[in-house]
């Protein structure tokens, strides 16, 4: 049993909402420091457990113009921790209790970020300069001398009844080792989300593709990603399907430890992960100021196998080439819902209704 997702959100508009603050603390240092127990989940040394977020996870200002129309174009710049402009929206705020394989190939959190953005109509540019290293632990700070180092570009198309595309571009200076000489990192992303209603069920899709080069290609990760989710009265369901590449890395006596920092080329191959994941969700309870309950059950089951060649061997190191995780538990939260994390200044939506769910539709 274990406390997830721990985070105290908050935001405020200012100056007629010409500034607006974000605000995101959070605490699984204190209640996971071990890491999530999540089949496959890639990021900052935890191998196959999620790492503990940085406490604090977003402090950022943007400037902008929010009364921009289809006419005119908006404007808006931010600077602060938080999200680069690159991928698809942070799982935290999507409809499952795990996070996908690919969460630090198709996003990048928790950096200081210096951002500009643009949106004439349908058609939202972003640019941003920031830090290349990744955190190394809950309360590990950036390595300040190295922002600018790294950049991102993302364009963003709301081709209209809910539809949105996104592609995106990074280069990111050494992440795996903060001072600054390791492997670089080349990133793309692509995707297609569309959230409305279905007959008057509110729904949600999302497809997205991934790709990490790194050390000038000598190691290719890609995702695929499929996921979508309805709503029924007080039930919302949800189904994640995904092939996802991640590199298996040097360890240490703690087999689900890697060494940081990296010294030298620890990758010792690429394993292939693919999985099925399905959701259910029930608001059991909903409260004054939307403090609510929702009770939520969830399993994935998948595959795993070699990619390629490399010193390491799936089957040796697991013990086999299949899983599957099961995952009770009951979600409490109170205020709005939780909004769409890393979507700053021209890509910011209005809060969501009171009242509204946490996922679907947002």
């Amino acid at each position: 049993m274990a406390l997830l997702q721990p985070v105290l959100m908050g935001m405020a508009g200012l100056a007629d909402d010409r500034l607006r603050l974000h605000l995101t603390l959070n605490l699984e240092g204190a209640v996971m420091a071990g890491g999530d127990l999540a089949p496959g989940n890639y990021g900052e040394g935890f191998v196959d457990r999620r790492h503990p977020h940085t406490w604090l996870h977003e402090a950022l200002a943007v400037v902008g113009d929010p009364r921009g129309t289809s006419r005119r174009a908006r404007v808006a710049m931010a600077l602060g921790k938080g999200f680069v402009p690159f991928g698809t929206d942070d799982p935290m705020g999507r409809p499952f209790l795990r996070f996908p394989v690919n969460h630090h190939l198709a996003q990048l959190p928790e950096r200081i970020v210096g951002l500009v953005g643009v949106r004439a109509g349908p058609v939202a540019l972003e640019s941003a300069l920031f830090n290349g290293d990744e955190p190394q632990g809950p309360g590990t700070g950036p390595e300040w001398s190295r922002f600018g180092d790294s950049w991102s570009a993302r364009a963003t198309v709301f081709a209209g009844r809910g539809v949105e595309l996104q592609g995106s571009h990074a280069f990111v200076r050494s992440p795996e080792y903060a001072a600054g000489a390791g492997n670089d990192q080349r990133k793309w992303s692509a995707s297609a989300r569309w959230a409305g209603a279905a007959g008057g069920t509110p729904a949600y899709i999302l497809g997205e593709w991934a790709r990490t080069d790194e050390a000038t290609g000598a190691f290719t990760c890609t995702s695929l990603l499929a996921e979508g989710a309805v709503t029924l009265g007080r039930h919302e369901l949800a189904l994640r399907v995904e092939r996802t590449d991640r590199p298996e890395e040097e360890r240490l006596d703690d087999p689900f430890r890697s060494p940081r920092p990296h010294f030298e080329v620890s990758n010792l191959g690429i394993s292939r992960w693919r999985s099925v994941t399905a959701a259910w969700w029930f608001t059991a309870w909903r409260g004054p100021g939307n403090a609510r309950v929702v009770p939520v059950a969830e399993v994935t089951v998948g595959t795993m196998h070699d990619r390629g060649g490399g010193l390491f061997r799936v089957r040796e190191w697991y013990g086999g080439e299949t899983f599957w995780a099961l995952g009770l538990g009951v979600r409490v939260a109170a205020g709005p819902a939780m909004r769409r994390m890393g979507r700053y200044g021209v890509l910011a939506e209005p809060p969501a209704p009171k009242g509204a769910d946490d996922h679907v539709g947002h």
